[in-house]
């Protein structure tokens, strides 16, 4: 494919974001397990202590500069293009994830990550070019079309669900509740994004969109599902490994955005068939990648000391310290014994380093 001015920028800037994304991962999640252990209320159960830590503060602050690029990006290029590149976030999070929180990552895990990075350069080379939008109500006649209007109106039922039905029942112990939600949610968050940028674009450039109430209905939207994503997002990092959460979210994430792109703003009219299926057989190798990645969780929760628990390294998950703890009114010696088990559940981790 031959890049145009738009897409050059709009692929530099989804690279950036990356970075900051991918490691914001880590850094929230050490902040919330330092809030977790102070107030002896976890992210998972309901608890909002992390507010106050300022870790993950720092690690918000880092991933609202990789949103703000991302933001950006999808001003200047299509939602094939900008969307699969998530992977490098989740390659940095991978990693730093083995390194900083000690939840290993076996060989199968790292060739996970690499095909991920294929998959998304599969993608990138083959995407379409963004189509010129000349204002805000254009936008606006393609989300009122009858197909994305029924492509919303499933997410809101599906979402609906999610939140009343599973989310209390099995939400601690199926990773595809939460981040069910959040992969939902933000297809249409992508889709405002993108209509907010092309609105600010276009004003920068003389033309100004704050005129019309079609800019700031999409800003209500945004921002109402990112405070959506925030929330359920949180829970998932807490209950889960990072190292499932990240390419779990990222696949899932990725599906939807590019459904709703492909039926809103039509990427895929005017590109041949060739193009089109070199991008489904590049999603194909990133949706491998992280059934190896995946298949970390499954090798561990095979160990004896994980039964029946989702794979998280020290501190354990909510639902497995939870039960540890039943019947002992003292929660911080309970949270001591389960730290000082660390170096036991590290050396049976030898087969899977």
């Amino acid at each position: 494919m031959a890049f145009s001015r738009d897409n050059v920028i709009g692929f530099g800037l989804a690279l950036s974001s990356s970075g900051f994304i991918g490691a914001s991962f880590i850094i929230k999640k050490k902040g919330l397990w330092k809030a977790g252990a102070a107030s002896g209320v976890r992210a998972g159960n309901g608890g909002y202590s992390y507010v106050f830590e300022p870790l993950w503060w720092i690690g918000l602050f880092m991933m609202i500069v990789g949103e703000v690029a991302n933001f950006v990006a999808y001003a200047f290029a299509p939602a094939i293009l900008v969307t699969p590149l998530g992977a490098l976030s989740i390659i940095v999070s991978a990693v730093l994830a083995h390194f900083m929180l000690k939840e290993k990552l076996n060989k199968l895990g790292f060739l996970g990550c690499v095909m991920c990075i294929v998959g998304s350069v599969i993608i990138v080379v083959h995407a379409p070019k963004e189509h010129s939008v000349t204002s805000v109500q254009e936008i606006w006649n393609m989300a009122s079309q009858m197909g994305f209007l029924l492509y919303v109106g499933s997410v809101l039922v599906l979402v609906s669900i999610l939140i009343l039905y599973f989310a209390p029942l099995c939400g601690h112990s199926n990773v595809l509740v939460y981040t069910g939600i959040c992969s939902l949610i933000g297809s249409l968050s992508v889709m405002s994004v993108k209509a907010l940028g092309i609105s600010l674009k276009l004003t920068f450039e003389g033309n100004n969109q704050l005129l019309y109430p079609e800019t700031w209905f999409f800003t209500v939207v945004l921002l109402a599902c990112i405070i959506t994503q925030m929330n359920y997002l949180n829970k998932a990092l807490d209950t889960f490994n990072t190292v499932v959460v990240s390419p779990i979210y990222y696949v899932m994430f990725t599906t939807l955005t590019i459904l709703a792109s492909v039926i809103m703003f039509k990427d895929w009219e005017g590109q041949d068939g060739g193009a089109i299926v070199s991008e489904i057989c590049g999603f194909i190798v990133v949706v491998s990648g992280t059934i190896l990645l995946q298949m970390t969780k499954e090798v561990m929760e095979k160990l004896p000391s994980f039964k029946g628990n989702a794979y998280a390294a020290p501190p354990m998950s909510p639902t497995l310290t939870a039960g540890l703890c039943a019947g002992n009114a003292d929660f911080q010696k309970c949270w001591d014994d389960v730290e000082n088990s660390e170096e036991v559940l590290l050396s049976r981790q030898y087969s899977y380093t």
